[in-house]
């Protein structure tokens, strides 16, 4: 269904967008710090249920409006593009900051991963990304929108509990390493917005 180049692809800007501490990280990292490694992997897994939640309603509206009109569904994939591009440039012109920990009570894991799930599935912005970023990868002249839009949601997931954990599992070494790798703050906005670029110029040459 997917060819080696297409999965790989997916799977090195996934890994390139990860790197790039955003709210999840932040979420995730906090959590470890307030309530152990316990309550940061399941914020890690409520992150990944949210995600998978958004990869269910991206799947099948998308899939509905392929079938019923490949023009439009061409549409939203350049709207996709649109927006990948948008946030690329955002993202190279905003000014570096230091990140910080959001000030958030102390929970139990189990409330962790609710709240987790709650913030992620009410975040338009991730909505919007997933609506971007999936169609980029979706082919359907080789097989089942929906089963390609779901398995590439869950690979998304999969690796992103990856990553979450490790965060929560490894925290205090990864705080010393960040002190010793500042310059990653500083560039991160350049960094992320290479990545959206020049995934949004890929599929939009790929089309013509």
């Amino acid at each position: 269904m997917f060819e080696l180049s297409t999965l790989g692809t997916f799977i090195v800007v996934v890994l390139g967008l990860f790197l790039i501490p955003g709210p999840a990280v932040l979420l995730t990292a906090t959590r470890t710090v307030q309530g152990g490694r316990k309550a940061g992997v399941m914020a890690g897994l409520g992150i990944a249920t949210g995600d998978f939640i958004h990869t269910i309603f991206a799947a099948v509206g998308l899939s509905a409006i392929l079938m019923t009109s490949a023009v439009a569904f061409n549409f939203v994939k350049f709207a996709g593009v649109a927006y990948l591009l948008y946030l690329g440039i955002r993202a190279l012109l905003e000014k570096p900051t230091d990140p910080q920990l959001p000030q958030v009570e102390q929970v139990s894991p189990l409330k962790a991963y609710g709240q987790a799930i709650v913030t992620e599935v009410l975040n338009p912005k991730t909505a919007l990304f997933f609506l971007a970023f999936l169609p980029q990868f979706v082919h359907p002249e080789r097989g089942a929108s929906v089963v390609q839009f779901l398995l590439l949601g869950l690979l998304f997931v999969v690796l992103g509990v990856i990553y979450t954990t490790s965060i929560a599992m490894s925290m205090r070494l990864l705080g010393r390493l960040v002190k010793r790798v500042s310059w990653l703050a500083r560039w991160s906005g350049k960094i992320v917005g290479t990545i959206y670029i020049g995934l949004g110029l890929k599929v939009a040459l790929q089309e013509r």
